[in-house]
């Protein structure tokens, strides 16, 4: 599989054309200063693209939520997370994508001499980073914050308590949505996310904080309520049009890296998942399919669908394709679907993922200004709309018995946990924290586990060897590093 790609636009150092020899002692492949845009832009590509990336290396969820199926090297639809490194991979990405933001705030400081102008682009990089914590936390528990990013004059940080950071991250979000002046300019084109659209940002921070509030509902519930009532009271996404949706280019390497790693790369290692593709055609008998199902897979050779099952091998050229229709019909084997275009833009959070953690909220008796099945029948039709579906799709498949919030079976959590996971298709980090937080769906276990169903990451290999004493610490604190030990937000 080709390496993730996770450099940002390239840093260019200008140098004058002057007849000062002077010049000829700057080396412009390794510049000794980088302005603050460029770093800012690095940051959000490199958050961006270890989010949306499919390389095994790297980011495996789809396969842990069952999304989508290995064709051939199936160790990772099985749980096996230590073969490639991949808890080493994913900590050095997110941490990656901090040092670059900080640097990125510490250049700002210099470049930018407008006083308003230098507090939006503060506030935004802190949001940025807001969103890096909230997945180091979710998907390992206690990890190093208070200590963190500072080689310096710390080489072995502490890790912080989990719940701890999550307040923490709370309490930044409530800062830098006061911070944001929307009569003031913000980094502009460097943002490939909102342009630098102040207004937007504010939307996300708050979008942000519910997710955030919403994550220790079980866990802590006043603390949980009250960061949902002020997320609202701060303004969420209203529409599709406030999706965080970062834009790729058509050229590399700056490529959707879905398409860099499905086309791009040649290789035949994925397919639909019989797992997914069940909860999308859970109406076939009624004659009815869930309407992003197209949008979702390609047809299979016998121009249905049809996909392999966990964790067994299973055949590329007879199963459905990650991916739509787009030109697949015309039997183009370079073009397996939108979601794998280069320009394919990654999803961080959207207003269907609002709409879930609101009609949750309204379950659980929280103070928000509509019921339950209301935030559930937008939930979905945001969905079906922003995949390509339109407002009579999203109405007949409301209309199907189980579908429908009054008559689909079971509890809340499983009405609401089942079709957010229909939702998160190609955001399967995602997908996999609603499983762990709602334990819904039910999935069954793959063909050969080499454990039970992971809710965590274990901690990296180099964590153990080189701060050893601080890495038993957290082990211990948070019941032992085991990818079946549940973190402080998993109750049930």
């Amino acid at each position: 599989m080709k390496k993730i790609i996770i450099s940002a636009f390239s840093l260019v150092l200008f140098a004058s054309c002057t007849k000062d020899i002077t010049s000829l002692n700057i080396d412009p492949k390794n510049p000794t200063s980088v302005p603050s845009y460029s770093l800012f832009t690095q940051g959000q590509l490199v958050l961006s693209n270890t989010l949306t990336s499919t390389n095994v290396n790297l980011n495996i969820f789809r396969l842990i939520a069952q999304q989508w199926q290995e064709t051939t090297y199936v160790d990772e639809s099985n749980y096996d997370i230590g073969v490639r490194t991949i808890p080493d991979n994913w900590w050095n990405a997110l941490y990656s994508t901090l040092i670059t933001q900080e640097l990125a705030r510490s250049a700002a400081r210099t470049d930018i001499t407008d006083a308003a102008t230098l507090k939006n682009d503060t506030a935004i990089i802190d949001i940025q980073e807001v969103l890096a914590w909230y997945t180091l936390t979710t998907t390992y528990g206690n990890v190093p914050y208070s200590e963190a990013l500072q080689p310096n004059t710390i080489t072995a940080p502490k890790y912080d308590d989990a719940a701890t950071i999550y307040s923490a991250l709370i309490s930044r979000l409530t800062a830098d949505i006061a911070a944001l002046d929307e009569t003031a300019q913000a980094w502009g084109n460097a943002d490939l996310m909102y342009g630098g659209d102040v207004s937007k940002w504010k939307k996300f921070a708050a979008s942000l904080k519910l997710k955030l509030g919403i994550l220790i509902a079980d866990s802590d519930p006043a603390a949980s309520e009250a960061a949902v009532t002020s997320a609202l009271a701060d303004g969420v996404f209203e529409s599709n049009d406030d999706n965080a949706l970062l834009a790729y280019q058509g050229s590399t390497p700056n490529t959707n890296p879905v398409w860099v790693d499905l086309v791009q790369s040649g290789r035949q290692d994925f397919v639909a998942c019989t797992t997914m593709l069940g909860y999308l055609t859970n109406n076939e008998a009624a004659g009815f399919w869930d309407p992003r199902t197209p949008y979702y897979f390609t047809l299979d050779a016998n121009d249905g669908y049809s996909g392999g099952d966990p964790g067994a091998g299973s055949s590329f050229s007879s199963s459905s394709w990650p991916g739509g229709l787009k030109r697949i019909l015309a039997n183009d084997p370079a073009d397996i679907g939108s979601l794998a275009q280069p320009t394919f833009p990654s999803d961080l959070l959207d207003y269907s993922e609002v709409n879930f953690y609101l009609a949750e909220a309204a379950a659980r008796g929280f103070n928000v200004p509509s019921s339950a099945a209301e935030y559930y029948d937008e939930a979905i039709t945001a969905s079906i709309e922003a995949w390509g579906g339109t407002a009579a799709d999203a109405t007949a498949y409301l209309a199907q018995p189980a579908v429908a919030y009054a008559t689909a079976a079971g509890t809340w959590q499983e009405k609401i946990g089942n079709q957010a996971y229909i939702s998160f298709y190609n955001r399967g980090f995602e997908a996999w924290t609603e499983m762990r937080r709602l334990d819904f769906p039910n999935v069954p276990p793959p063909a050969n586990p080499t454990s039970e169903f992971p809710v965590r990451y274990t901690y990296p290999v180099k964590e153990e060897n080189v701060n050893q004493p601080n890495y038993e610490a957290a082990s211990s604190a948070i019941g032992g590093d085991k990818v079946e030990t549940k973190l402080w937000f998993d109750t049930n």
